[in-house]
């Protein structure tokens, strides 16, 4: 399924598996003005899907360099692809989920989606999570970062009520804000879990969980896997 496929939801405000996911994704990587919701990806085909659900426009596109959060010496160039919705989207929001707005500190009522959790997260994790495959000890890494310490508590609180046993580490300073890390033996059954339906859905990154999943495959301390779904 791709971005084509998507319907739109009726209303941007109400918990849909489309609305989780976009949400979760603008409070991962995203900026609210009085006018304007903005979000930035690293994957073409997931702004793609977020422009489609929130009526925005096509993605803009640019690469830049940007710093590891755990090294700020190491750098990398990235595609970023950027989705604007105009209108009044951006103020509602901000007062239905708790999203900050301007220089205003956000709740982050994100508890009104999570009936619709897998894609909410799944949205949290594409736009402010870093996979990564630990060589020296054959396992799968996942981090969450943010500047806003407030976010990364509400990640958490989401992680507790999942019937997926995850554990973490508590936040941590970083170049980016803030950073906490799952435990490695939980992100093998957590990343299964959270990809779960995905390719029926189309409401994934499809480069994020080509990454995720062959991270698993290389790992040889992990006893978890993706299907191949999309093109590698």
């Amino acid at each position: 399924m791709t971005a084509d496929d998507i319907t739109p939801p009726e209303s941007m405000l109400e918990a849909h598996p489309e609305t989780a996911y976009f949400w979760g994704a603008v409070a991962g990587a995203g900026t609210l003005t009085e006018s304007c919701v903005t979000v930035t990806m690293s994957d073409e085909a997931a702004a793609e899907t977020l422009a489609v659900i929130g009526g925005g426009e096509q993605p803009s596109h640019e690469v830049r360099e940007r710093a590891y959060a755990h090294d700020t010496s190491i750098t990398r160039r990235e595609d970023e692809y950027t989705v604007q919705v105009f209108g009044d989207l951006a103020t509602r929001a901000g007062a239905a989920f708790g999203l900050p707005m301007d220089d205003s500190a956000g709740g982050y009522r994100l508890d009104a989606l999570a009936a619709h959790d897998r894609q909410l997260l799944r949205g949290l994790v594409e736009a402010c999570g870093t996979v990564c495959f630990k060589s020296s000890a054959g396992t799968v890494g996942l981090s969450f970062v943010h500047e806003d310490r407030a976010l990364l508590a509400t990640v958490q609180s989401l992680l507790d009520g999942l019937a997926v046993a995850t554990p973490y580490e508590e936040p941590a300073e970083s170049s980016s804000g803030y950073y906490f890390s799952v435990d490695d033996e939980a992100v093998p059954a957590l990343g299964a879990w959270l990809y779960e339906g995905s390719a029926d859905s189309g409401l994934y990154a499809p480069s994020r969980r080509r990454k995720l999943r062959r991270s698993l495959d290389q790992a040889t301390a992990v006893d978890a896997s993706l299907p191949e779904v999309d093109a590698p």
